[in-house]
């Protein structure tokens, strides 16, 4: 029995799958240290399968996303889900620290089919009901992300490491089953179309060459380098410099979790209310700036305490949730026909660049403060506004002109023709 798209058991199936690839991540983390002592290797080595999940996350959608325009979105993600769920039965059958890490990259490969979710969402529905489709789905991921660590330590103490990727297959079973009964094809698949490296090139040089569609890939991996720089620094700075336990860190972090929830439910809001994207986008984008800067001078002038760090930490979280459905929306609106590429490159890029500043914020690191922290967010996040007005905007403003003066001209081509 297929899910009617307006449903809301549709927006919770997108949401559960778009959530794979960061229950991927946050589930496993209290159980590092106990994979290590199975394994008999350190921490910091069992480290790398986050690493090389990542790695397969950035990587992986650039296949996904040409393959989903030619033969269609279901396929892909089943393929992706069952892969998913193959590799994380292996995952826990593992006996050594690089059978692990190559099961991890192959798990990670199956859990990156899911970013076709937000290019399904764009397939089905018009701009105004995109945008709160994704701000559910976004609600959706971070309802995950707050629940994930809980259940990891749970079932750690049950079961041990292996039982996590146990759970994890089941829950990716009990998707997989439901994609395939319950969802229907959302690509309009043109049977001319052919699945060839040229064709896949040709698709994402017209990605990167579009002025608006680059221009909101570069905004949403500004914005989700800000938020990495987050998640990297937050646990550096306030267990290991301000000495909190992982129980009062864990509630700073389900607060901006909410927070980001929180975001993406007021721009659901605002978008029914006919609030503009444009308008949103730039209350946001300023907000996540003015938060981040705030707190770099908070952080050079000696204010440390947690409370100080927390609250901006948490507008950041809050600018990002009201953001970021926006940002994939406008993404994905002028190339509807490779709306998977679109989405590809879009989430490879975004990847890449949280992986990029995490790990500078940990390079950076001085054991002492939250200055790597709040200097690589500040960065970023003026980075999103500035990319967002300079580029996006102009570039809209110029494609926007380009279409009114079309008319006129053939219409003034038209009277010149008319009189001779």
């Amino acid at each position: 029995m297929q899910i009617q798209p307006a449903s809301f058991a549709f927006t919770l199936l997108l949401g559960f799958l778009a959530a794979v690839p960061y229950s991927g991540i946050d589930i496993n983390l209290p159980a590092l240290a106990a994979t290590s002592a199975t394994l008999g290797v350190s921490p910091s080595e069992v480290g790398l399968t986050m690493s090389a999940f990542m790695l397969s996350l950035a990587v992986a959608p650039l296949v996904y996303g040409p393959v989903s325009d030619r033969l269609g979105r279901k396929p892909v993600v089943a393929f992706g889900i069952a892969l998913f769920v193959v590799a994380s039965l292996a995952c826990a059958a593992a006996q050594s620290l690089p059978a692990l890490l190559v099961c991890r990259f192959v798990q990670g490969l199956g859990a990156a089919s899911t970013a076709m979710t937000f290019a399904i969402i764009r397939d089905l529905f018009g701009e105004t009901t995109a945008r709160a489709k994704i701000a559910n789905v976004v609600v959706a991921i971070n309802v995950v992300t707050v629940i994930a660590p809980t259940a990891g330590a749970a079932l750690l103490t049950i079961g041990g490491w292996r039982l996590i990727y146990m759970i994890q297959a089941a829950i990716g079973a009990l998707l997989l089953l439901a994609l395939v009964l319950g969802f229907a094809e959302s690509a309009r698949i043109d049977p001319a179309n052919r699945l060839a490296p040229a064709v896949v090139i040709r698709s994402y040089i017209r990605v990167l060459t579009h002025p608006v569609s680059f221009a909101y890939i570069l905004v949403g991996a500004a914005s989700g380098a800000t938020v990495f720089g987050y998640v990297a620094g937050s646990s550096l700075f306030f267990i290991g410099v301000v000495g909190l336990g992982p129980d009062q860190y864990g509630l700073i972090f389900s607060a901006c979790s909410a927070a980001v929830m929180s975001g993406a439910l007021l721009d659901s809001r605002l978008g029914r209310r006919g609030i503009s994207t444009a308008l949103v986008l730039t209350i946001g984008l300023t907000l996540s700036a003015t938060a981040s800067a705030t707190l770099l001078a908070m952080t050079v002038a000696g204010w440390a305490q947690p409370a100080f760090v927390a609250a901006p930490l948490m507008m950041v979280a809050l600018a990002f949730g009201m953001t970021m459905p926006n940002i994939m929306n406008a993404t994905m609106q002028p190339l509807p026909d490779i709306a998977g590429a679109v989405g590809a490159a879009a989430g490879s890029i975004q990847i890449t660049a949280g992986a990029a500043s995490s790990g500078l914020v940990a390079v950076l690191f001085d054991g002492q403060s939250a200055l790597s922290m709040a200097a690589v967010m500040a960065a970023c996040s003026l980075l999103a506004l500035l990319a967002y007005c300079l580029l996006a905007r102009r570039a809209e403003r110029r494609i926007h002109s380009q279409a009114v003066e079309a008319p006129a001209m053939i219409e003034g081509a038209t009277v010149i023709s008319e009189k001779l």
